[in-house]
């Protein structure tokens, strides 16, 4: 098995809480992938503003001045084959019907 991580992205408000209907949703949809033995990680939910980047140059930019208005709201690392199997799975969840998205990307092993 493969490892992809599944970030987190939105585009509303980064300091809106889910409400208890969002979070019984996203909860039965964890729920679903530690079922399927598929959770290797249940991530960290991160606040949604009040980041800073970091660019080559040494430029520093706040995420709240950032033209894109995506915002991380927090990660989870998941175990499949391909990774087309791990963007089903993404496709799956209900942060996508909020407008939200999801970035998958692969891990990279740690070489031994």
């Amino acid at each position: 098995m493969n490892e992809f991580v599944l970030i987190f992205r939105s585009n509303g408000d980064p300091h809106a809480n889910p409400s208890s209907e969002q979070i019984q949703e996203r909860m039965k949809w964890m729920n679903t992938v530690t079922a399927q033995n598929k959770l290797a990680d249940s991530g960290k939910r991160l606040f949604g503003s009040h980041a800073t980047l970091v660019e080559s140059g040494k430029k520093v930019t706040a995420v709240d001045d950032l033209t894109t208005h995506s915002y991380v709201n927090g990660y989870i690392v998941v175990k499949t084959a391909t990774i087309e199997e791990a963007i089903e799975l993404a496709k799956t969840n209900p942060i996508l019907e909020m407008g939200g998205s999801i970035e998958v990307r692969a891990v990279i092993p740690p070489v031994r």
